[in-house]
């Protein structure tokens, strides 16, 4: 299913001429995602803020790690002028993921800054719940904020959840985006900054929204597995598989999801097109999935069904790397006619010219 809206009147985006991008990363969090993204460089993020990209919007990040503030109230002061309904147009951003503060006890599971009038902390869905409604659009980052992640998994005290799962998935910014999900443990770099540059062009009005699949993933990022991307895909066809993680070899017999995976990172890489889990010796484990982490452990055990899918490609895959050998090493040797006697043998006969 594809998820096609605009913010807009007649099916025509309006441009803006500025936006401020609100990241809240105090969901359930490592903070990883926002280190991830520094290392973006299609585009970089200080490309993006200072205005390099050709076609964007003015943007104003307000990013804990990332800001030149001091912190405390003036760094707080955007969130709360937005919470009035006094900043606008913003994209909310969250990091991290979202706790049941319904069953919270006497205290809370995460916050953001204080009450102003009682001291008391503030939650994170509190800023959720006054800034995702006025929010022009709402994008969740890494996949603790987009399925619940880690902190999500079976046994977790605190009700973690993902941001559809907390506002709903058939939420609706108010230029009538749905939430785009960036899953990634953390973010693929590249991948945030791609769909967010994509979202800035249809806030400027030069695009449309970003294509979105059923699980509100950018569908040109997360529509392949990681196994029809990986370099080790053609020893799989071949049942050539890894023992060990030493090997260079398919790794599904030692624990790699990555043919039910919806991953890019084996084709993108990690930094600068180099690195990605299987290109440098690691297991794919599902980090961009809604089933992670439960549904892929134990992590480093063969994952179901890959015994039986190993097995069949066995007798096709050893009889094709035979064959495959043959070719190999017929193609690896000269013609016999390449050589410095005095007779021509290459067949060249000029016979049938007039």
């Amino acid at each position: 299913m594809t998820v096609e809206t605009t913010g807009s009147t007649n099916g025509r985006p309006q441009g803006v001429d500025e936006v401020h991008i609100l990241w809240i990363s105090e969901g359930l969090s490592c903070d990883g995602d926002t280190v991830s993204v520094t290392a973006a460089s299609q585009p970089a993020i200080e490309d993006v803020v200072t205005g390099l990209v050709p076609g964007l919007p003015t943007v104003h990040l307000y990013n804990k790690v990332l800001s030149p503030t001091l912190g405390g109230e003036e760094y707080l002061a955007p969130f709360r002028a937005a919470a009035r309904g006094e900043l606008a147009p913003f994209v909310l951003v969250i990091e991290g993921s979202i706790p049941n503060e319904n069953i919270n006890g006497d205290g809370y599971w995460t916050s953001f800054g204080n009450d102003e009038r009682t001291g008391e902390p503030l939650t994170l869905n509190w800023w959720i719940d006054r800034l995702a409604p006025r929010a022009w659009g709402v994008v969740a980052i890494g996949t603790c904020a987009t399925y619940g992640g880690i902190h999500a998994m079976a046994g977790n005290p605190t009700g973690a959840m993902g941001l559809a799962d907390y506002l709903g998935w058939d939420f609706r910014s108010t230029a009538g985006l749905p939430i785009v999900n960036v899953p990634g443990c953390p973010v693929q770099p590249d991948n945030f900054m791609e769909t967010l540059t994509w979202l800035l062009y249809h806030a400027a009005g030069a695009a449309p929204p970003p294509p979105l699949d059923e699980l509100l993933r950018p569908q040109w990022i997360f529509g392949r597995t990681v196994h029809e991307g990986c370099d080790r895909a053609g020893y799989y066809e071949q049942a050539d598989f890894a023992k060990d993680y030493n090997s260079p070899k398919c790794q599904v017999k030692i624990g790699c999801w990555g043919p039910v995976v919806n991953c890019n990172v084996p084709k993108r890489g990690w930094m600068g097109g180099i690195g990605g889990c299987p290109n440098v010796g690691g297991i794919c484990i599902g980090c961009t999935m809604p089933g992670f982490p439960d549904k892929f452990m134990p992590f480093m055990d063969m994952p179901p069904g890959a015994s039986v899918s190993s097995l069949a490609a066995k007798p096709y895959g050893a009889f094709i790397r035979r064959m495959r050998g043959i070719t190999n090493g017929t193609v690896n040797k000269e013609p016999k006619w390449r050589h410095n006697k005095e007779a021509l043998t290459s067949g060249y006969d000029p016979r049938y010219r007039p």
